[in-house]
This record gives structure tokens, sequence and C-alpha cells, in this order.
């Protein structure tokens, strides 16, 4: 599996890959760190059921890498990590089976921070604290991020909504949020109380009943949501939602959401920018979730996570300014000035993410 691991297309010079297994709970995870040249390595825990190991060797990988970005962006002394966690029909997550992933972490030694990503929650941490005071997004701390994720995107959005349409910005515009979970819900009620109409769809179809009571929105299928004929497009759920054929479907000239490594390849970027689409960088536009449990590692106070947070529409300005003067694709221009932040002497490309 090491062979495989580092000649993976995803590898990008990961600087550790561990595979943790506790036979008692069932434990099956990965941690990976991609870079700790600006810090201590932060990212979630993704618990999901992954039909192979390599699909979450893939995953790991690719959500690792992201957050070397999303952290260097952001401004923030922390490096990039993420740890799956394999689940199936057979195997669920337990009280018992966190508290090893925490044994897992902690031996890393700091090298790496757990906090919260799909399928983990801050009842989930709290149990990881018992074995580790490596992790943050606990109830002890920072509690849940999804509603500073959220923020994020709604004030990229708002951003970019004016910068492409002009006028009111949000007001009357209409936003097509795929996946209603933990942040799309919180965008949805950003977005209701700005005055925008809101489209949903999610395979939970209990999270789509949830905003459409609560915020008025529209129900839609998640076969149909991308290509609907909307301002904005914000995929929230999970990744690779870009493609060469979601692309040619979409009418939407703003694509701004919350999920992570949104394009499927490095060629969706530039797929975007000929379609005269704007696109707003994932990892920066989704940071304020990485800000917020952030701020116990590295003692930032609440007035500084606040003035990081609001520091992501105008460095998504700047991308923005700097693709048009330059005729580069959002996404590489987002890419060149992150890696040039963590790894300076080295060439701005990270494949698909």
């Amino acid at each position: 599996m090491s062979h495989a691991v580092f000649d993976h297309a995803e590898f990008d010079d990961h600087e550790q890959v561990v595979f943790a297994r506790d036979a008692e709970t069932g434990l099956k995870a990965i941690i990976a760190v991609h870079d700790a040249h600006l810090g201590p390595a932060l990212g979630g825990c993704r618990i999901w059921p992954y039909a192979t190991e390599d699909q979450a060797v893939w995953d790991v990988l690719r959500l690792s890498r992201g957050m070397s970005y999303k952290a260097a962006l952001a401004g923030l002394a922390l490096g990039g990590g993420k740890s799956v966690v394999i689940t199936n029909g057979e195997t669920r997550k337990t009280p018992a089976m966190m508290r090893a992933l925490g044994r897992a972490v902690e031996q890393l030694g700091g090298r790496y921070i757990v906090a919260e990503d799909v399928g983990a929650t801050v009842d989930d941490m709290d149990e990881i604290a018992k074995e580790t005071t490596y992790v943050t997004g606990a109830s002890s701390n920072t509690g849940d991020p999804s509603p500073w994720t959220a923020r994020g995107v709604f004030l990229s959005m708002e951003r970019a909504a004016r910068r492409r349409l002009g006028g009111a910005g949000l007001v009357g515009a209409r936003v097509a949020v795929k996946g209603v979970g933990a942040v799309g819900r919180h965008l949805c009620h950003l977005l209701h109380d700005a005055g925008a109409t809101i489209y949903a769809a999610d395979i939970n179809q209990a999270a789509v009943d949830d905003v459409v009571k609560r915020f008025d929105a529209h129900p839609v299928g998640v076969d149909e949501i991308a290509a609907m004929d909307v301002e904005i497009f914000a995929p929230c759920a999970l990744g690779a939602e870009l493609h060469v054929e979601s692309i040619m479907r979409l009418k939407a000239p703003i694509v701004c959401g919350s999920a992570n490594n949104q394009l499927a390849s490095a060629q969706d970027d530039a797929r975007l920018a000929q379609a005269n689409v704007l696109y707003c960088p994932d990892y920066l536009v989704n940071a304020g979730g990485l800000i917020l449990v952030a701020r116990p590692p590295l003692g930032m106070s609440a007035e500084e996570a606040e003035a990081k947070l609001a520091q992501i529409p105008d460095t998504l300005d700047r991308i923005f300014d700097r693709a048009a003067e330059t005729g580069a694709p959002t996404g590489a221009v987002a890419d060149q000035i992150a890696r040039a932040r963590f790894r300076p002497d080295t060439a701005p490309s990270r494949g698909g993410v």
C-alpha cells in the first residue's frame, strides 16, 4: 500500500500518510499530513461509507492537500491535513471508535489537529478529546464550525454577485444550493434573510423539507439542480461536482459553494472560465470554519477571527482582479497565491483540487 500511495496521482509530496486500525472498535482510518511548513496540519475528520480503500486514499489525499491551500490563503499559521474513517454496512460510528481515532491522533504528537468534517459532529470531537488534546471544534472550545463556513461562503457570494450581477447583489437573486446539511442549511438562512430566492436539493429529503419550511426554498431533484437557470449555483455537498458534463449543462454565471474539491480535474477550472462562469475557489470561500476552529491552537481572539473572516471576500476580489488582468482561471490564480505562501520554491500546480 505504501508504494501505491507514493505513486498515487493525488500524492503531491505529502509529508505523512498514516493508516490506523483498531480491531476492538472497528476503526479503519487514514490520516494524511500534506504540508506543515507554516504550522501544524489542521483538518477535519470525514466519516463516510467508502466502497473501497482506494476511494478513501484518493479522498484523504485530495482533502488534506486542499487544507494546505485553504490555511495559506486564509493567512493562518497552519498546515494542511485530513483524516477519513471508513464505515460500511457492518461498521458504524461509535463513541469508542472516536476515542480510538483520538489515540491515533495523539500518536502523531501534534503534527495533526483533528476537527469536524462530513459525518462528524461536536459530540464526536468530545469523544476524541478524551484521548488527545490535538482536537478542536469540541464543545469545550469552539463548537460547531458550520455557521462560520456558511458565513464565509455567503460573504463571498455577495461579493461575486455584485461584481457579475451588479445592482442589489443577492436581493432577488436565484440561488441553487446543492446540499442542505449543516453548512447548506445555514447558508439558506443567510440567503433568505438577504432576499434571495432559494432552490434546494439534497439526497436527504428531510433536510430539503426543513429548508423549504424554514426559508421558503423551492425543492429540486439532485440531478437537476446544477443545470437550473439561476444566477448562482452553490455546491455544498461532496466534491467533484464540476466536470466536463456538468459544466456543459451549467446555466448559472456564478459558482460559489462550500463543498471541498469542487473541480473534478484541473482542466475544469479553465472550462468554467471559457464558459464565462465566475468560479469562486472553494478552499477560499469555505475557510470560515477553519478560521473558527483555528482559534484554540493559534490563540486567536474572537476579534482576530472575525477580521480573518471578513478578509475572505477581499481576497476573492484580488483573485478576480488578477484573473481579469492575466486571463488565467480564478482557481489557477488562487492556487498560485496559496502555494507561494506554503511552498514558495515549488511549481504552482496541484492537480484537480
